[in-house]
């Protein structure tokens, strides 16, 4: 049988801000198809792209690095904490707005990617996405630590509550090198469990946080 898959990824978008207060990204050409004609044989012509952005931008993963300066960078990162991980659902609970510990408690999230499922994507490049969305608590992140969770996302606009400035969740998870992936979509067509997950960035240095095509292989 045939695998499946899901793109769980928002596209960057000229003009799109993913994150307020931050620049939404330029995305032009550096070398126009018309002005590359000039450069090759007749009925031969290429577009060489350019985009300007903030790391922050679609669907992103963040290191280490993005939290602490002596963290592991992108180009540290090792693919298998990125990419093809056993995964596992979690569901935010009815009426909830933040993951507690108590939701994740009975789970096995030794060396998984734990997926919170908030569906606040729906919202994704509105005025809404930005306010009042769906986090993950300090408790709750200290229990994907101390379970070994092997990487966390969330289809939500950050995993900490944005007027929580001590950012808990970020500092745990981070501090434990495990990834974070954020602005995650379409978690709603996945199963709970039964597939395997990546979000691989480019290998930058000095750089903690980048965009991601992140997806799942189902079956």
């Amino acid at each position: 049988m045939s695998a499946r898959f899901l793109d769980l990824s928002h596209a960057v978008e000229h003009g799109v801000v993913t994150y307020k207060g931050l620049p939404a990204p330029v995305i032009c050409d550096f070398l126009s198809r018309e002005n590359s004609r000039a450069h090759y044989a007749p009925g031969t012509e290429f577009a060489i792209g350019k985009i300007e952005m903030v790391a922050n931008t679609g669907t992103y993963v963040d290191s280490p690095f993005h939290r602490f300066a002596n963290g592991k960078d992108l180009a540290q990162l090792p693919l298998e904490s990125l990419a093809e991980l056993d995964a596992v659902v979690v569901d935010l609970p009815r009426g909830a707005r933040a993951l507690e510990a108590s939701a994740l408690a009975k789970l096995d999230l030794a060396g998984r990617a734990v997926l919170v499922r908030t569906h606040w994507s729906r919202h994704y490049a509105t005025e809404t996405y930005f306010e009042g969305h769906p986090f993950v608590t300090r408790a709750a992140a200290e229990l994907l630590v101390a379970r070994g969770a092997k990487l966390v996302g969330i289809d939500s606009y950050n995993i900490d509550d944005t007027q929580d400035l001590a950012r808990p969740a970020h500092t745990l998870l981070l501090g434990a090198e495990i990834p974070i992936a954020e602005h995650l979509t379409n978690l709603a067509d996945l199963p709970r469990e039964g597939f395997r997950f990546s979000a691989v960035p480019v290998k930058v240095k000095a750089f903690g946080t980048f965009p991601v095509r992140a997806y799942a292989r189902i079956g």
